[in-house]
């Protein structure tokens, strides 16, 4: 799986939820006191050191905490995390919510964006090869501490108007057994937006080919939202054939 034991992986993750949950660099004394790592602070100190060496956290400014870079999101994603699979009941409202507009691409696409948005609580994009663009849930970023920078907000919001450069990151989507595609920073080609993350799935119909999903902080909360993305996908899947 990695270069790393198996007590620096336990580590890890504690660090990678604790930030998904606070947005705050993490000390070894919060996963001490929060965490039943079976450890000492002192080999919890150690190890976070080590894990910075290894490129897996890095230490912002003076802070004594640690936050995890694209590389251990990337690790927790693909290994670590533990998807919350949907319930029933939220399968049967998001399915109820967009199930009328099945054949009008364009208003289920609109609705399938705010519904992701309401869902996952972040900012919910969506783009097809005719050129348009749907996003909702912008206000929902505005609360998160990372777009308290006025650049990173203006630069985000500013890339709504630019259908080329999420085409451009559309386009490149897999579309293999499992089409959802986790991207983290340097997939974006912005040096602003590389403290950004995004979940998408691609999509066909027999005349078009599009994409949909969220993008938010890189401390996206991902064992909520790849699942939801995912379903979703499968909800346009099947309608997809109308359009």
């Amino acid at each position: 799986m990695s270069d790393l034991t198996d007590r620096q992986t336990q580590i890890l993750k504690a660090i990678i939820e604790e930030y998904i949950n606070t947005a705050e660099p993490v000390g070894s004394e919060t996963l001490d006191k929060k965490y039943n790592l079976g450890i000492s602070p002192a080999t919890i100190r150690n190890e976070m050191v080590r894990l910075t060496q290894t490129g897996y956290l890095k230490q912002p400014h003076t802070s004594a905490g640690r936050t995890p870079t694209p590389v251990a999101l990337k690790l927790y994603v693909n290994n670590l995390m533990k998807p919350h699979d949907l319930s029933v009941a939220e399968e049967v409202k998001v399915k109820q919510d967009i199930w009328e507009y099945r054949n009008r691409m364009e208003k289920l696409l609109r609705e399938a964006t705010r519904e992701l948005a309401e869902q996952t609580k972040t900012m919910s994009l969506a783009a097809t090869d005719e050129g348009d663009i749907y996003a909702a849930g912008v206000s929902n970023i505005l609360d998160m501490p990372e777009f308290f920078d006025i650049d990173m907000t203006k630069h985000l919001l500013n890339t709504l108007d630019e259908y080329s450069y999420w085409w451009n990151i559309f386009s490149r989507l897999e579309s293999g057994e499992d089409p959802v595609t986790v991207f983290l920073g340097e997939a974006s080609g912005s040096r602003i937006l590389s403290q950004c993350g995004g979940v998408f799935i691609r999509f066909v119909s027999p005349s078009h080919q599009g994409a949909i999903g969220v993008v938010g902080p890189s401390r996206l909360n991902y064992p909520r939202i790849v699942p939801m993305v995912r379903y979703m996908g499968q909800l346009i899947k099947e309608v997809a054939p109308n359009w």
